[in-house]
């Protein structure tokens, strides 16, 4: 079958068009034919090498958490979708980069009336979101919630799902002054740039803060979140897109200023709990195909394009959502 794969770690330039063997289902998988494959960022680190070397079919790795398309076969003694269902699926291990992909029935849901194009950007983006707001995050209604990365895919799905759970005020910050423009459009009632948003979150909220801030970012970024937190405020951390070290936090300070600090990671999650990861792909499917939580559809590209994608996403020059369309090879 038809793929996108790397065969070492390295920049964009190591993705190329390969012929690897079509997989095979076993117990409690389903085969699907990709109709399109969502981008995301822990793709880029794949990539790199942060999830170490590759090791696939050929020495070839292939990208990909999630995906769209239809059920071909489902493996020996497999009770899931029907053959010709169609659904959406998260692949923990990768391989959505594909003409076909496996995946596990506890992270495969059918669509329903959502377009393919749209559901091929759920499986990842919208789990993540429930969970780093509900689960790790602990929202509640009435409270402020802060974005980082609030122009990205987990950032503008976390800001509607916000909404939608209750949340007063939804804030986000953005890598660069000229997306501030975009809050309106991507549900927020304002964005900041990221170098300055201290002052301008407690000025925006009379000096209180923040009750939840959502933070894939690490670095400066994450220690300046701890500033704004309001009483018993909670930062959840998701992601490093910074790259940064290690960082540790000062527990005496967690404590004297009544503040917490959580951690959501999906691939623990899928391993640990994956009911939890189905829970929230089925909440969210059903949510945006009735129309409760809005979405902007996302932009889709020829597969042929996965190394310029690849850097516009690693250089912060995307917004919302990108997938490929499989079957759209030039």
């Amino acid at each position: 079958m038809l793929a996108y794969g790397f065969k070492s770690n390295g920049g964009p330039e190591v993705l190329e068009e390969i012929q690897v063997p079509t997989p095979a289902p076993g117990p409690g998988q389903v085969l699907i034919e990709v109709a399109y494959a969502g981008v995301n960022f822990a793709e880029v680190q794949h990539r790199r090498g942060e999830f170490g070397e590759p090791d696939g079919p050929g020495g070839y790795d292939v990208p990909g958490l999630e995906v769209s398309g239809t059920v071909a076969a489902l493996g020996p003694g497999t009770a899931g979708p029907a053959v010709g269902e169609q659904v959406a699926a998260y692949l923990p291990a990768f391989g959505g980069y594909a003409e076909f992909a496996v995946a596990g029935t506890d992270f495969v849901r059918p669509v329903g009336a959502l377009p393919l194009a749209s559901a091929a950007g759920v499986p990842c983006v919208y789990p993540t979101a429930y969970g780093v707001l509900e689960d790790a995050g602990r929202l509640r209604a009435g409270e402020t919630v802060l974005i980082h990365a609030a122009a990205g895919g987990v950032g503008s799905a976390a800001a509607r799902i916000a909404r939608a759970l209750g949340a007063a005020h939804v804030f986000g910050t953005v890598g660069s002054a000229e997306k501030t423009g975009l809050a309106a459009g991507l549900g927020y009632d304002a964005l900041f740039a990221r170098e300055d948003f201290v002052d301008a979150v407690l000025e925006v909220t009379a000096g209180r803060g923040a009750d939840l801030v959502l933070d894939p970012v690490g670095g400066a970024v994450r220690r300046a979140s701890l500033t704004v937190l309001a009483p018993f405020g909670r930062v959840v951390t998701y992601g490093d897109l910074g790259r940064h070290g290690d960082w540790t936090a000062d527990v005496w300070d967690l404590w004297k200023n009544s503040r917490s600090i959580a951690g959501y990671n999906m691939g623990d999650v899928a391993r640990r709990s994956p009911a939890v990861i189905g829970e929230h792909l089925a909440q969210a499917l059903s949510a945006l195909a009735s129309g409760t939580l809005p979405h902007t559809p996302p932009t889709v590209v020829p597969p042929a394009e996965v190394a310029e994608v690849h850097r516009r996403l690693e250089a912060g020059g995307t917004q919302g959502k990108t997938v490929f369309d499989i079957a759209r090879r030039g």
